[in-house]
């Protein structure tokens, strides 16, 4: 990636012209060294001398591999004329068509693991217990007032900056009640889910609730802002810090999803091949979205506002089932923990008053014999005490 960055800034600075050329052929390159050495760590020893070399050796291995790819990128480019004349830069496209489809999934992951790892470290009883209550109930019910906030300029923005395009006002007043309808719909159903973990003193599930609906509501407030403008100025400019840090994002939950999904596999190699795989379509992704940042905003926009709808759609979608199959397993946990609780108190009265049977009965009776034994053994060693006792029976 910091390779892919230093040549693209470092072409458009000094103006050369076949910066997109040198960038193509270094992510094609990338790619095709990852999926290289996914095929090599198939085998048991090539992998061992994969991950367990010195740094000298990896990075000589690399060289060998990277090079001659790198070269015969450049070489087939000049052959066909040009990137987008090349039979696998189609591939290249359709890749980052799919990852985009996908994009919120694994941006919602690395979001979902942080909070609960915050959502486990808030535990405390009393006092700390009250101060969480009112910290769920805080952050459950804030996300609405900057998301609504946010609706609101948007439509101001669009309305301000089309007021000329005919038409324009009746797409904004569509769009901007369709996304109002949407917000308020899974707001309410997430204020529904978090209340009732709160009411069954899991107040910290909600704090989750309430992070994972507005940062993922923030992330498809941006998509369906795109396609706002696809829709109404029939254009698809592209912002090249937000588009490169959802990359990075994207890229390092599908990393984490893979990798937790493979971890505790019996055959190991899928795990450590995984991640090659992961790294190679990464890069093409990176490649098609230096593309569209290099060289064109977008050549179709009609393509892009039927992703991004697509987009914005499957986000809500999996944000809410996030959120639901989350609180879901917090709710379940507090009531387990419930009613284990209620059930030792009976479980001790049931321990402490076995059922009678013949073993009982014999045991009860020796322990009934020996105490008779221990009183009659206080008593005579104890003379003190009867004529207390002969005083009072008389």
């Amino acid at each position: 990636m910091s390779f892919l960055f230093g040549a693209a800034y470092l072409g458009r600075a000094l103006r050369f012209s076949n910066t997109w050329t040198v960038v193509f052929a270094i992510g094609a390159s990338t790619t095709g060294t990852y999926l290289i050495l996914a095929l090599l760590a198939l085998a048991e020893k090539m992998r061992s001398r994969l991950f367990f070399s010195k740094m000298k050796m990896k990075i000589i291995f690399l060289a060998i591999l990277f090079a001659p790819i790198f070269g015969g990128t450049l070489y087939w480019t000049s052959q066909a004329g040009s990137v987008q004349a090349l039979p696998i830069f189609p591939v290249f496209i359709g890749i980052f068509y799919a990852w985009i489809l996908s994009q919120a999934y694994f941006i919602a992951t690395p979001i979902s693991q942080a909070l609960g790892r915050v959502e486990r470290s808030l535990t405390g009883e009393g006092y700390v217990k009250k101060v969480l209550r009112t910290l769920g109930t805080t952050v459950l019910f804030l996300p609405i007032a900057p998301l609504a906030f946010g609706v609101w300029e948007i439509s101001s923005w669009a309305t301000q900056n089309y007021q000329s395009i005919p038409g324009s006002d009746t797409k904004i007043l569509a769009w901007t009640m369709i996304v109002l309808v949407a917000l308020s719909a899974t707001y309410f159903l997430t204020v529904l889910w978090g209340w009732k973990n709160i009411k069954q003193n899991k107040p910290e599930a909600a704090i989750f609730a309430g992070g994972m609906f507005l940062i993922l509501w923030a992330y498809l407030l941006y998509r369906g802002t795109s396609l706002l403008i696809g829709l109404v100025g029939q254009s698809q400019p592209t912002s090249a810090l937000i588009d490169t840090g959802l990359m990075i994002i994207s890229i390092l939950g599908a990393m984490q999803t893979f990798a937790r999904k493979t971890i505790n596999r019996a055959d190991r190699r899928w795990s450590q091949v995984l991640p090659f795989l992961v790294f190679s379509f990464g890069s093409v992704y990176a490649v098609a979205q230096f593309y569209f940042i290099l060289q064109v905003a977008l050549t179709r926009t009609d393509l892009s506002i039927i992703v991004n709808g697509v987009v914005f759609a499957a986000g809500l979608l999996t944000m809410m089932l996030l959120i639901r199959s989350h609180l879901s397993i917090s709710r379940a946990t507090s009531l387990t923990i419930g009613q284990s609780s209620t059930l030792e108190p009976a479980k001790t009265m049931s321990t402490s008053e076995p059922e009678p049977s013949e073993e009982g009965d014999v045991n009860n009776a020796e322990s009934s014999f020996d105490n008779m034994q221990n009183t009659e053994e206080v008593t005579e060693e104890s003379p003190e005490e009867l004529p207390d006792e002969e005083a009072n029976n008389q």
